[in-house]
């Protein structure tokens, strides 16, 4: 595992920020953020994408306990095909850091951008969650919520093996998706298939 850094200004309350489904077809974007303890220590803690599922529910459990503050956010479907899916992921950022307990001093953001949140400066850092204790957390915190979303999706509609490819597109949730069409978590403005080519017949 890696040696997480557990703070990027000493003194100072941070918090780390990431994301979840933001590459997924279907449902909300996810977003966490988490303020630690400056003296946080997991040797399992690391980015969500390298542990497995059983690690990650129990690391959810750890980090929801001894936080000083987090907060899990999403954005509906509905929202990511109105304003696009890098809007939505701000949005869902914005909206964990406004319902943090705590206000932070300094925003520790996981990848290379981000729209600035009123009063609170940031940084960011290109696979934070590797780096940094809070982003590792945060990016807990986010894929837990969502995989547990997409359970209880699943149960609506199991068709789509949602259990399995956690609505990313995968090929066998393309296979899915043209056999069943469109389900009401579906992000209208993503591409399933890729575009079939046109062929100009006018000559």
């Amino acid at each position: 595992m890696p040696n997480l850094n557990p703070y990027y200004k000493p003194k100072t309350i941070e918090a780390g920020v990431d994301e979840a489904g933001r590459g997924s077809l279907i449902g909300p974007v996810f977003a966490a953020t988490v303020i630690l303890p400056s003296d946080f220590k997991n040797e399992f803690l690391n980015d969500s994408k390298k542990i497995s599922e059983k690690k990650r529910d129990e690391l959810r459990i750890i980090i929801e306990k001894k936080a000083i503050a987090w907060s899990v956010a999403q954005m509906s479907h509905e929202v990511i095909d109105k304003v696009n899916i890098l809007n939505a992921t701000y949005l869902a950022m914005h909206e964990a850091i406004k319902t943090l307990k705590i206000k932070p001093e300094l925003l520790l953001i996981d990848g290379n951008g981000f729209k600035p949140f009123p009063e609170i400066p940031h940084n960011c850092f290109v696979k934070g969650d590797g780096k940094f204790a809070s982003i590792a957390a945060a990016s807990i915190l986010a894929k837990t919520h969502r995989d547990e979303f997409i359970k209880k999706i699943h149960l609506e509609f199991p068709q789509y093996n949602w259990d399995k490819n956690k609505g990313y597109g995968t090929a066998n949730h393309k296979e899915c998706f043209e056999k069943f069409g469109p389900s009401i978590y579906q992000r209208k403005t993503f591409q399933y298939k890729p575009k079939q080519m046109e062929i100009d017949f006018s000559d």
